[in-house]
């Protein structure tokens, strides 16, 4: 049986198909793109979210979020999300994709390797001081401007204030960011979480993704709890439990379909992952979501 995608994916290159970057202010926003950020979705590419002023809810994942001034959120492909702003809010989206970054050079690899996107997005949020909020300004404000020109190297221009304003981001966060890391283990981690995303409805088991990624299922199992706490069988889990949560609240599909489409072929069997893994049952975390979902 195939499944219809419940929430389509947009595509960056449906927005501008000659740059896989860009960068709008809220006040600038075309009607139908706020429209469109308003019901839940998903994209192919990063997305920055600055507020400089105003408010607003993000809803990520499921997980919802007050905006407040200097408040900057990160999404990356496939998280499912909508954004809800008041008319007077004021800032900036900035999408681009993640080769964008380090097309053609190295440079920029130790931090775009640490992990920086992924960790920006599982955290609520990072605010910022004035100072850096002024900073950051000067060049989103040249990144826009750069944007709208037709002049040589714009490509370059826009990749180079990119990681400078990525590189003030990367500041306000504490710990490992901030030192030099061991780029070798957090890349294994990284490529780990990639397969995750690809294989999460087969590969249940750990040593699924240690032959794939060359490695025994100990050395992994132990890679991955050093970087991020939690062994690789947590990760695989989470990951279904967060498609199941995906297609329980954005969807009409039953339980039974929901576990078909994530590989149980036992209902009783996916009952008691669902649960186990959540706390509450199906039709309890169904009800929750009626009750908590943005009104569409």
């Amino acid at each position: 049986m195939k499944y219809t995608e419940y929430c389509p994916l947009l595509k960056l290159e449906d927005i501008d198909a000659n740059l896989p970057f860009q960068i709008q202010t809220f006040s600038d926003m075309p009607e139908d793109i706020m429209e469109h950020n308003a019901t839940p979705h998903k994209q192919n590419y990063v997305e920055i979210i600055w507020i400089t002023k105003g408010s607003g809810t993000l809803v990520l994942d499921l997980e919802m979020f007050d905006l407040q001034n200097n408040s900057i959120f990160c999404i990356t492909p496939g998280q499912l999300h909508q954004l809800r702003t008041d008319e007077d809010m004021e800032g900036y989206v900035i999408s681009f994709t993640e080769t964008f970054l380090h097309m053609g050079e190295q440079e920029f690899d130790l931090m775009y390797n640490s992990g920086l996107f992924q960790a920006f997005s599982r955290s609520a949020g990072i605010r910022l001081t004035s100072d850096v909020a002024r900073e950051m300004q000067e060049v989103a404000l040249k990144m826009l401007k750069e944007s709208k020109n037709v002049y040589l190297f714009k490509t370059e221009m826009l990749r180079r204030y990119l990681k400078i304003f990525l590189i003030y981001v990367t500041r306000q966060f504490q710990g490992p960011l901030q030192t030099v890391i061991q780029t070798r283990n957090l890349e294994l981690v990284e490529k780990f979480k990639s397969l995750v995303e690809v294989h999460f409805k087969t590969h249940r088991k750990v040593a699924d993704y240690a032959k794939l990624l060359a490695v025994t299922p100990n050395y992994l199992n132990e890679i991955i709890k050093k970087i991020t706490a939690y062994p690789a069988s947590y990760h695989i889990r989470q990951r279904i439990v967060l498609e199941a949560k995906r297609r329980v609240a954005y969807s009409d599909e039953c339980m039974k379909e929901v576990a078909w489409y994530l590989g149980f072929s036992d209902i009783a069997h996916f009952s008691k992952f669902f649960k186990n893994a959540t706390g509450t049952t199906f039709s309890d975390f169904r009800k929750e979501c009626l009750v908590i979902s943005p009104a569409h």
